[in-house]
């Protein structure tokens, strides 16, 4: 919660000082018919030369307000994960992932996932190495709302992204693998180079 509040009191700042920077933007615009007479060009640049610090110093603390807001997010991110890690009982309830379905999962994860819904044409899906992703387990993870696609239109490419309980999913569960299968025959015991065991 502390590093929470700093985010909110630091993006405030930031506001505040952008806020005061258009203020002091001494706001030239162009001449108009029947409108009051353009200031001279003296007159102008005086303006300009006053204001600039004054806009240098506004800009430059918004800035490292934002760093600093940007930072509390971090922090902020990382004691919720830690949070979750080390209290399972505070985490949401999540589907359990199949193999495939985790392995979908990480594969849009890595970005620039994309669906392609043509007119009359089957959809398919695409990582970010342009190899197709089976619709089954898409399906799956997009009704569990593990993904979001971003419907800017229905004839178009559409981004796939991973949600916030998309990435606890990919955080907290691990695939389940089949243990390798122990071989059948002991290894050969070697022999030395004479030809006799040892």
């Amino acid at each position: 919660m502390d590093t929470l509040s700093g985010v909110t009191a630091s993006a405030s700042i930031a506001a505040s000082q952008l806020a005061r920077a258009i203020g002091d933007n001494p706001l030239d615009g162009a001449v108009f018919a029947g409108g009051p007479p353009a200031d001279k060009e003296s007159l102008r640049q005086t303006r300009h030369t006053e204001a600039a610090p004054l806009l240098a110093k506004s800009l430059t603390t918004a800035a490292q307000h934002l760093e600093l807001s940007a930072t509390c997010c971090q922090y902020t991110a990382s004691a919720i994960i830690r949070d979750l890690t080390e209290h399972p009982e505070h985490r949401p309830d999540l589907p359990e992932l199949s193999p495939a379905q985790y392995a979908v999962l990480e594969r849009i994860a890595r970005g620039s996932t994309r669906r392609y819904a043509p007119h009359k044409s089957p959809v398919r899906i695409t990582d970010t190495d342009g190899r197709s992703i089976h619709p089954k387990p898409f399906a799956m993870l997009e009704k569990e709302r593990l993904i979001r696609v971003a419907r800017t239109s229905r004839y178009v490419s559409q981004d796939v992204v991973v949600t916030a309980a998309g990435q606890l999913a990919l955080d907290f569960q691990k695939p389940h693998r089949s243990q390798a299968p122990s071989p059948t025959k002991p290894p050969p015991t070697p022999r030395s180079t004479d030809g006799r065991k040892r």
